[in-house]
């Protein structure tokens, strides 16, 4: 079946992000595709695709997921001891960029691409997607690369991780990259939770799974335990008081924009209300702080 292109409605001109605007009542149809996993499916998944202006092809947002290795399995895929870097690809990086380019009016390149800490081209985009730290480990290599990437302008978002456990290894691995700084928890009166979608509450995204096993009331993972039920989002800044790195624990924003096509009810409950404004408010906030 051939992916269905959803309607927005709400749109409005006049900002950088058009607020207020509403997804359609379910997205396009995903089917299972096999793929090169370091690649894109020839096909986009479905996903529309969008022309970029060649004058200002430089001057787009580019959706960049961050590639590590795992404790325990370096470079693969990597699902033991907190999962892997290549959670919920290709579907999330085709979905979100199409979303952002849909919702709002910021230009934004249809092609997401992979790139490790150490790959020299990092220093040319100013945003940075990785997944599913838990099993996390950096390189003294890496350390240095994402300090600089980051003290220079760079953003980093984190996403999908759950429980005490897997928390503890990536705090442990960023408190590498920044000793001196404290990840800080945000409350919800914090300028991201308001700057394009007035969020009432911070946002727990569970993966489709839980939501289709449990139901719409249970919006963590009982599988990581009773340490998953709260939902954190934690902030790193500089000196300045710039925000670096926003840490999304306890939720996955991720599999709302993988999963999107994959249940209307998943859709309308996550997908809709939680996992793309909370995702476009980080983008926003980002590019303009």
């Amino acid at each position: 079946m051939k992916p269905k292109r959803s309607a927005i409605a709400g749109m409005a001109a006049g900002c950088l992000l058009l607020g207020g605007a509403a997804l359609a009542q379910y997205g396009w149809d995903r089917e299972f595709r096999n793929f090169d996993r370091d690649t894109l499916p020839a096909d986009r998944a479905g996903v529309p695709d969008w022309q970029v202006d060649p004058h200002f092809k430089h001057d787009v947002f580019t959706f960049v997921r961050v590639q590590y290795d795992s404790v325990g399995r370096r470079g693969g895929w990597g699902r033991g001891r907190g999962g892997g870097w290549r959670t919920d690809f290709p579907d999330s990086d085709l979905n979100f960029p199409f979303r952002l380019q849909q919702l709002t009016s910021m230009k934004v390149d249809p092609q997401p691409i992979i790139l490790r800490l150490t790959d020299p081209r990092l220093f040319d985009y100013p945003f940075l997607y990785m997944i599913e730290p838990g099993g996390l480990y950096f390189s003294d290599e890496e350390v240095a690369c994402l300090r600089r990437y980051l003290l220079n302008g760079g953003f980093l978002m984190v996403d999908d991780f759950w429980g005490d456990y897997e928390y503890q290894n990536f705090y442990e691995q960023i408190k590498r990259v920044f000793p001196e700084f404290e990840p800080e928890e945000l409350e919800i009166d914090h300028e991201i939770f308001r700057c394009v979608y007035k969020l009432k509450e911070k946002p727990q995204v569970p993966a489709i799974n839980t939501y289709q096993s449990y139901g719409p009331d249970v919006t963590w993972e009982p599988r990581h335990g009773g340490d998953s039920q709260t939902v954190h989002y934690r902030a790193i800044n500089d000196k300045k008081g710039r925000m670096m790195v926003i840490i999304c624990h306890n939720t996955d924003l991720g599999d709302g924009w993988e999963q999107e096509g994959a249940d209307p009810g998943y859709f309308r409950e996550y997908a809709e209300k939680k996992s793309y404004p909370m995702g476009i408010n980080i983008v926003t906030y980002a590019m303009t702080h």
